[in-house]
């Protein structure tokens, strides 16, 4: 079995002994940590809000950590079956003081977690996530007593709320969209985007929806991660034409991939960029993402005017970089857009509610449109490490060697080049350097990426 215990929550393999696999004690210790954390930063705290994916596991989980909290002395309000992004809004819209989402995001069936949010419905810093590993490490939490003890609410409210508010966005054209008659064909992995995108497109006034995988069951019938080699299905389906295009999200919906008009793969890291040609033209701004996320961002900022800046790999720096920057539009190359004007958190249906007013504006079809933007190739390589070695001397190394370039170690080690970049760092789950590559053809990706992992192994 396997467990990842990280500042963002508790990730694990559903089985196995205690401490090896997300089992129930496992469960109850971390919840219990996250929950006196919780009390530790506010004395008066009493409320959580809960809401998982449909994967399997889910229901075993939620009844688990919903009990704990309640043994800890808080109410739970249980929103059911919901996105992520919908339960980082829940929590501001409740006043709650935090909130858990039971979802491995990506992950396969057999995975599940427990992702961590602060009373503004945002993720935990790095300083607040190892503060409840050291919580959950010592057992350092102490259960109410009888008289004291939490009440158990739901409320199933949360996903209409989530779908009005993003309507209500400025820059969501319910009608243009409406008068396009866009017919649209989804693939929400059997999980709970099934629920949510079709009431979305619904009151977005799109003419006709292609459902398919959208029964909440848990049981993915592919692998989940919204990657080009998982969505043959939706792939196969666009290219018979009778669609103008297809959306497609990973079981907790904060991802969004798009698929054209001809079957063909939009690029995940244009999610973002397209979505932020259209806020900018409206809203002229600064833009964040990730290190890892393809400069196309970059250029499209400055068309503008506007500012870009570069953040560390994970939701919660894009969005500390978005705030420092007074960002309008950000997220991460992964298909994940944050839209501030409605929370700081990666939401498909924002993306797909301003995706779809961009092209109803645009009068293209989304194969002309993807033309339009800048084209780069992102490369993915990685070098396995012998446990032990020891990486930050290697990327010190690195760092040596491309000294007469432009260098970003935020985050590992970004070198920038004028026509390409590559990006190292070193993961967090496994021995290994993950060597990101972009440049403008894939065999030149590929190619300094390849230099970059042969000077990585001589000085190995």
């Amino acid at each position: 079995m396997a467990m990842i215990k990280s500042i963002s929550g508790l990730r694990g393999e559903i089985g196995g002994p205690a401490g090896d696999g997300l089992t129930p004690l496992d469960i109850v210790k971390f919840t219990s940590a996250y929950a006196a954390w919780v009390r530790s930063e506010n004395p008066d705290a009493r409320h959580i809000v809960v809401g998982r994916d449909a994967r399997l596991s889910g229901e075993m989980v939620r009844q688990i950590v919903c009990g704990t909290l309640m043994g800890m002395g808080f109410d739970v309000t249980d929103i059911g079956l919901a996105t992520t992004p919908t339960t980082e809004l829940a929590v501001t819209w409740l006043k709650a003081d935090g909130g858990i989402i039971l979802t491995a995001s990506h992950n396969p069936r057999q995975w599940n977690a427990l992702k961590l949010l602060n009373s503004r419905g945002e993720f935990l810093t790095a300083d607040d996530g190892q503060k409840v590993l050291e919580r959950a490490e010592k057992k350092d939490f102490i259960y109410a007593e009888v008289d004291c003890l939490g009440r158990y609410m739901t409320d199933d409210t949360m996903d209409d709320r989530h779908i009005e508010a993003v309507l209500a966005l400025d820059l969501v054209d319910v009608e243009a969209i409406r008068k396009a008659g866009f017919s649209v064909a989804i693939d929400c992995v059997n999980s709970v985007g099934g629920i949510i995108l079709p009431k979305l497109l619904d009151r977005l006034g799109v003419r006709s929806v292609k459902k398919l995988y959208c029964e909440p069951t848990g049981d993915f019938p592919h692998n989940p991660e919204p990657l080009e080699k998982n969505l043959g299905d939706i792939m196969e389906l666009m290219k018979n034409g009778r669609y103008d295009v297809g959306f497609v999200v990973d079981p907790d919906v904060d991802r969004l991939a798009i698929i054209d008009e001809k079957g063909g793969m939009y690029g995940e890291e244009y999610t973002l960029v397209t979505v932020a040609d259209y806020v900018l033209r409206h809203t002229p701004g600064n833009t964040v993402s990730n290190l890892s996320s393809t400069r196309a961002l970059r250029d499209v900022t400055r068309l503008y005017g506007g500012r870009y800046s570069a953040a560390a790999v994970g939701e919660v720096n894009v969005v500390a970089k978005m705030k420092e920057t007074g960002a309008v539009i950000g997220g991460e190359g992964n298909g994940g857009v944050i839209y501030p004007a409605l929370h700081y958190g990666r939401d498909a249906l924002v993306g797909i509610a301003l995706f779809l007013s961009h092209l109803a504006h645009e009068g293209k079809r989304v194969s002309k449109l993807r033309k339009t933007y800048p084209e780069y190739f992102i490369a993915k390589n990685s070098v396995a490490l012998k446990p032990g070695i020891d990486i930050d001397a290697i990327l010190e190394k690195v760092k040596d060697i491309y000294s007469d370039r432009e260098i970003n170690d935020i985050d590992g080690v970004k070198i920038d080049f004028p026509d390409k970049w590559v990006h190292l760092r070193k993961s967090n789950t496994e021995p290994i350097i993950r060597i990101y590559s972009e440049a403008s053809t894939m065999e030149a990706a590929n190619a300094i990426g390849e230099d970059v992992i042969k000077i990585v192994n001589s000085i190995i």
